[in-house]
């Protein structure tokens, strides 16, 4: 039994796990502050759970841009690992699909590692398209991504 709903704020620290999955990066206590710091501002995460176990997660920023209306961009989309390339994912992409369409959101965009080549064929699978590229710099000292 699939069940896909709003992770509640008091649980948001139930994702780590599966975040751990794509995030090998971030230290333990930073990664849970910056979870909760995330879950403070204008973001939802949803959950994708099989028989009450948590086996998906996507996050969910909300914002108003300029060139495209009210947006909303995901992050931090895992289905875990160990029973990918059954459906899950793409069942989980209608839901969000259905839950952004139903709070008014006109767009959504995403971001995804380069590397992550079998992400890329997902999200075009999934009719999202390439419309320019993702550019960061890091601001701390240690210029390092974590």
């Amino acid at each position: 039994m699939i069940e896909i709903k709003i992770i509640p704020k008091e649980n948001i620290l139930t994702i780590i796990p599966l975040l751990r999955q794509l995030n090998t990066k971030t230290p333990d206590d930073l990664l849970k502050s910056r979870v909760l710091e995330t879950a403070s501002q204008n973001y939802e995460c949803a959950g994708m759970y099989l028989y009450g176990k948590l086996i998906g997660i996507c996050g969910i920023w909300y914002m108003t841009r300029h060139y495209i209306g009210k947006s909303s961009e995901i992050d931090h989309v895992v289905i875990d690992k160990n029973i990918q390339s059954k459906g899950y994912g793409h069942d989980f992409m209608v839901w969000i699909s259905k839950y952004l369409k139903s709070k008014g959101v006109e767009a959504n965009e995403l971001n995804a590692y380069v590397e992550n080549k079998r992400s890329h064929k997902f999200y075009k699978n999934e009719s999202y398209k390439i419309y320019g590229y993702h550019f960061l710099k890091i601001l701390r000292e240690d210029n390092e991504f974590y």
